[in-house]
């Protein structure tokens, strides 16, 4: 009896707004601190206690980011100035299902994105062991932030403090993908093509301190 007197008001208190607001009915039942740590307060400790710099030792980061160098393909000095096309059309070689059991693209599908989009950029490709290359680049495109500077040998990180501007690697598949055959190559958008220029660059008996790559 005392049971159901007991559940009738506590079923009046928090059915009656005013009440619920101001009542305290009280504890009810064994409790017991929570026993388990807190998970913030622990992840804190943790990282507290770490230390960081044997995972993150900043110079085997520089050593790794300055000799980091993907697969990369040697090609000779242009001989002379030249330029040609190259048809960016890319076949399927597999079905893209349209997610409903269909295809959406079959394979053999021909598919140019040159003809929906515009490349406003020039691609500058060139030896960065290369002195007079990379002399040539310094007085011509390095300054042209139109312009994105990738090379076929030596060091971005090098090459980027000379610049005072990011330089990439032009890796192996790049450079057959566009059909770069010989160095200094400027790559740009001409219609729904690409274009290739090699330039040629004269003899000039460079003085190799003139251009020598130092450390930013």
């Amino acid at each position: 009896m005392n049971k159901i007197i007991l559940f009738v008001f506590i079923l009046f208190v928090f059915t009656n707004n005013s009440f619920a607001k101001t009542i305290n009915i009280g504890t009810f039942g064994a409790t017991y601190k929570i026993a388990e740590k807190d998970a913030i307060a622990e992840l804190k400790q943790k990282a507290a206690q770490t230390d960081w710099k044997k995972y993150f030792n900043p110079k085997k980061i520089k050593s790794l980011v300055k000799n980091y160098s993907p697969d990369l393909i040697k090609l000779p000095r242009a001989g002379k100035n030249n330029s040609f096309l190259v048809d960016m059309t890319y076949t399927l070689d597999f079905d893209i299902p349209d997610g409903k059991g269909g295809i959406l693209y079959p394979a053999g599908f021909k598919f140019n994105p040159l003809e929906y989009m515009n490349f406003s950029k020039i691609l500058v490709i060139f030896d960065g062991t290369d002195i007079e290359q990379v002399q040539w680049c310094q007085n011509s495109y390095a300054a042209d932030y139109k312009s994105t500077l990738l090379i076929t040998g030596g060091s971005c990180y090098d090459l980027s403090g000379l610049f005072k501007r990011p330089v990439f690697y032009a890796s192996a598949d790049f450079i057959r993908r566009f059909g770069v055959r010989a160095l200094p190559s400027l790559i740009s958008q001409q219609k729904n093509y690409m274009e290739i220029k090699e330039i040629e660059i004269e003899n000039n008996n460079t003085d190799p301190d003139s251009v020598a790559v130092k450390q930013p």
